[in-house]
């Protein structure tokens, strides 16, 4: 089943369009959402959160149109982003006052177990909070209303990795306890090689791939040589390419299809998650 359906929605602004005819978000799974700056991550986001409308199409969130039923569906949302609109000056305490009811759901046990394992006190203001104190504490308050589906826009941007590490275990042990899907837009790739499921790669508003996880880093290929063998022809069969001080470097569809091409003529490597989007980023033929 899907938690988040867009059919055929495009937005428009000066010099930008998002253009996607589909998108799928499986529920119950955590999806990586990838792309460099300005592709159109922060816009899908907010077609979802109601927070902008599409010039066409329509997005559904548990089957149910964004447009029409967007209190019902807020309660079934936990958004962790930036900024997080949270008073400088008003105690933790004031804060969880003010935003608990908004939640029919809310578990105040949650929050408080939550709340001692990282160690935040609700008598702190929330300006004499770390950064990451800031992110752990927006992470607690979308987790205890216990929505169905987490949307995370850079939550762990700017975060040192012991931090980050502690923010991605409290999901996935969450997830365990709670039918919840996770939709994770981030520039970490690291944080989806541990904890993602699903990836979705948008370039210049359009999705380019989406697909399981594992069966992309066990399908994909990249490959490394000489500049000579990624001639023209060859470079139409590559899903990108970039040349580098010692060659070229390229990701291939499968390593069947590389052997194909390149024999044994070039090193064959296993790609991570960074590796995909900096290839898909590369231009064909640069």
């Amino acid at each position: 089943m899907e938690a988040v359906v867009f059919k055929d929605v495009k937005k428009q602004f000066d010099g930008f369009e998002l253009n996607i005819p589909k998108l799928s978000i499986k529920k119950g799974y955590i999806t990586g959402f990838i792309g460099e700056n300005g592709s159109g991550k922060t816009t899908t986001i907010k077609l979802m959160l109601d927070m902008l409308i599409p010039d066409t199409g329509e997005v559904l969130i548990d089957g149910m149109r964004v447009s029409e039923n967007a209190k019902a569906i807020k309660e079934k949302i936990g958004y962790v982003g930036e900024p997080t609109g949270y008073p400088q000056e008003s105690k933790l305490k004031n804060i969880k006052r003010m935003v608990k009811p908004f939640y029919k759901d809310w578990d105040e046990e949650l929050f408080n177990s939550y709340m001692e394992r990282f160690g935040l006190k609700e008598d702190k203001k929330y300006g004499d909070l770390s950064t990451g104190q800031k992110k752990q504490f927006a992470l607690i308050v979308a987790l205890a209303h216990k929505p169905e589906l987490i949307i995370l826009d850079e939550p762990t941007a700017g975060l040192d990795p012991v931090v980050r590490s502690e923010m991605i275990d409290l999901l996935m042990e969450h997830m365990q306890n709670e039918e919840v899907t996770i939709f994770y837009s981030t520039h970490i790739t690291s944080d989806l090689e541990k904890a993602g499921d699903y990836l979705v790669y948008i370039r210049n508003g359009r999705i380019e791939m989406q697909a399981p996880k594992d069966e992309l880093l066990n399908n994909y290929c990249i490959v490394k040589g000489p500049k000579h063998l990624f001639d023209k022809e060859i470079q139409k069969e590559l899903l990108g390419y970039k040349q580098t001080s010692l060659g070229g470097e390229a990701l291939v569809r499968s390593r069947a299809l590389a052997k194909e091409l390149f024999g044994n003529e070039v090193k064959y490597v296993v790609p991570t998650i960074e590796d995909v989007m900096v290839l898909l980023s590369s231009k064909r033929g640069e």
